[in-house]
């Protein structure tokens, strides 16, 4: 064992320092930082003569873009504000299992239960979702704090037109007054305009890196207003009316189905939760189910059992979720 768990942590080393150097090559000119932006809206990484890019990271960026991940890292990236490029990702993804795995060992020195093979499995799977995980709980939390911000924005944005400001103006206006993450993502459409993109290319960039419904429909009343004209300044109250009661509507279904919801995680996770526990603490108790006989289907009985009690508790998760799931 120990000739193992030497050889994983020298593997861990190395890929963590790789990792460190191709984290370290995100600087570059002005030049360089200037391309990066007019190159955004392509869904494109330049690479400048001047910048020293790590050639793990630049190879591996060769053969993404190749794909179709590039792009769908690249928007999944700027919808959570993460600073990192689709291939710098992707090599936190593939250490963080070992990461995972590596500190599960060292903690079987104290807990013996960690160093079975079970454990280090469901633990490197651990890891293997951990990354993704993380992005899509920072992308819900943004998108959420972007949602309730946004009616009053879009109102300061109708005050500023009948103020006698431009659109440009009330957007630069919304980067000063608004708080993070609506100032960020308004800021990056004034500095592409600024680049020479046009309005529409800047505010359809913006509903791509955000994906929220209600910003879709701000943008799609600008577009058609810039094109058959109108009031603005009115259209964009009566949007700002119709978000604020669909945000108050999804508070109150979100309160009355509070219950069912964590019910629902109780129900599920209690379970798996448990026999983690006890295969941690007391694995003999645990590895009972791998006996044979009994047996069915060739398959020791108590797997088969573990299986019909993980689908059906998946199956009841997607129902509650269908259930409580009501649309605004």
């Amino acid at each position: 064992m120990l000739p193992i768990i030497i050889a994983g942590l020298a593997a861990l080393a190395v890929l963590v320092i790789a990792v460190g150097i191709s984290m370290s090559a995100g600087g570059g000119t002005v030049a360089s930082r200037l391309e990066r932006y007019a190159s955004a809206g392509r869904g494109e990484t330049p690479e400048s003569g001047g910048e020293r890019e790590s050639a793990v990271v630049a190879g591996l960026s060769r053969v993404i873009e190749r794909q179709d991940l590039n792009t769908r890292l690249s928007v999944d990236l700027a919808q959570a504000d993460l600073k990192m490029r689709p291939a710098e990702f992707l090599i936190l993804w593939a250490v963080t299992p070992i990461i995972f795995v590596g500190a599960a060992i060292l903690i079987g020195f104290v807990f013996p239960g960690f160093q079975n093979i079970v454990a280090l499995g469901g633990i490197f799977l651990l890891g293997v979702y951990a990354p993704r995980f993380y992005i899509k709980r920072r992308q819900s939390k943004r998108l959420r704090v972007f949602g309730e911000q946004l009616p009053d924005t879009i109102t300061l944005l109708a005050n500023s037109l009948r103020a006698g400001s431009s659109f440009l103006q009330g957007i630069e206006l919304v980067t000063r007054e608004a708080r993070p993450p609506i100032s960020e993502e308004f800021d990056r459409v004034v500095r592409d305009m600024q680049l020479g993109m046009a309005l529409q290319p800047a505010l359809n960039n913006l509903v791509r890196r955000v994906a929220s419904e209600d910003l879709e429909l701000m943008v799609t009343a600008i577009q058609i207003q810039s094109q058959v004209g109108g009031n603005l300044a009115t259209v964009l109250d009566s949007i700002a009316f119709t978000i604020r009661e669909r945000v108050r509507i999804k508070g109150e279904i979100n309160t009355l189905t509070a219950m069912q919801r964590y019910s629902g995680y109780v129900i599920t996770l209690l379970p798996v939760g448990l026999a983690g526990l006890l295969f941690l603490i007391s694995p003999s108790y645990m590895t009972a189910i791998f006996n044979k006989p009994p047996e069915m289907f060739g398959l020791p009985l108590g797997i088969v059992f573990f299986a019909i009690g993980l689908i059906s508790m998946g199956f009841g998760y997607v129902l509650i979720r269908r259930i409580v799931d009501i649309k605004v």
